[in-house]
């Protein structure tokens, strides 16, 4: 697994009262506003991502009620889709736990989750709409 984060995601309750906060009132530049009820925002590197709690917790298979979904989850993108399962079972053997085996989503893409050691969620994901700059930045196409 190559050292970076590409994504922050952040459950919020309204997102589009969670844009107007980032975008308007932090001056967050954002290209894209909703690929459908997501937001992402350009910052330094990391990306941010604002999606509805409800969805957050249904994409990781936990409920939404308190204790269940923590209403983030650490994103790294990977290059190839085949990349997902290698890098889950990389953090299992290093003490991970898996939510959710790869699978292929509703927008494209190939992803898992899992928690690490302290319950941390963490999402491994293929986006065929990132690809990366010759730093290992994640690019937004």
């Amino acid at each position: 697994m190559e050292p970076r984060i590409s994504l922050i995601t952040l459950g919020v309750s309204d997102l589009d009262r969670a844009v107007h906060f980032y975008r308007d009132g932090l001056g967050f530049p954002t290209t894209v506003k909703q690929n459908p009820g997501v937001a992402f925002f350009l910052t330094g590197g990391t990306r941010v991502a604002l999606y509805p709690f409800e969805s957050l917790a249904n994409d990781l298979g936990v409920p939404a009620a308190r204790g269940g979904s923590p209403g983030i989850t650490l994103a790294h993108n990977t290059r190839s889709k085949e990349d997902v399962a290698e890098i889950l079972a990389q953090a299992v053997a290093a003490g991970a736990k898996e939510v959710k085996p790869p699978h292929d989503t509703f927008w494209g893409g190939h992803v898992a989750y899992f928690t690490d050691p302290d319950g941390h969620y963490w999402e491994i994901a293929w986006a065929p709409m990132f690809t990366f700059a010759d730093d290992g930045a994640l690019m937004l196409e």
